[in-house]
This record gives structure tokens, sequence and C-alpha cells, in this order.
């Protein structure tokens, strides 16, 4: 499935033991022309139980997203298989992914903050 900027979609996460997989909401960050490459990169989305991390942003408008319950974006990065997208359930309200884009850049900084040698 190829997704777009701001999608939230339905993904399996692994446990700890990196064998069986709990399916989770995650937060498409990249591009649809990157994604149409077949992979995605993403954020986590998580119930925000476990200790705060830096970057994380509380959704103010979960119920646009597909979340049943408040959730947090949390700032732990990964690229994932196309294929193994299982559903898109929602987007973010537009205050959300100003929120969230802005916590990217503060990340990732810009292109030519890049340390010289």
């Amino acid at each position: 499935m190829i997704c777009e900027r701001c999608d939230v979609v339905v993904v399996p996460f692994p446990f700890s033991d990196r064998v069986q997989a709990k399916r989770r909401p995650a937060l498409a960050l990249s591009r649809e022309d990157f994604n149409r490459h077949g992979h995605t990169v993403m954020a986590m989305v998580t119930t925000g139980r476990a200790p705060a991390w830096p970057g994380d942003i509380v959704l103010t408008d979960y119920t646009e997203a597909g979340l049943a319950v408040p959730c947090v974006v949390r700032m732990k990065l990964f690229t994932l298989d196309n294929r193994l997208i299982l559903r898109k359930i929602g987007r973010l309200a537009d205050d959300d992914a100003e929120r969230v884009s802005g916590s990217v850049r503060q990340l990732l900084g810009e292109a030519d903050e890049c340390p010289k040698n």
C-alpha cells in the first residue's frame, strides 16, 4: 500500500523477542513520491504510557487520525516495506501535522546543517 505523508496506518510492530508482532498505528512521514519506491519512513504512534521521548507530540485531534484513544507521535523513526502496511485508518489534522513537522525538523535539522570536516 502506498500512503501519503501524515497518513496514520496500521503496521505489524515486533515484540522485543522479534518473533511475534502486534498490529499498531504508525505515522507516515515521507512524501508519496518517495513512498512509491517501495518503502515509507514512519514514526511510532503510542498511547504514551511509557516515559516521554524527545520530540513526542501529543495529538490534539486523535479521532481525525483514526485513533480510538489519545495518542502520542513518538520520534522513534523507521523505514517499512510498503507491503507490510495493513491499512490506512486516518490522517493527521492540520494543527497536529504542523507540530509533527516541526518536531521532525528539530530532530533532523536542515540539510545544510551537516558538520563540516
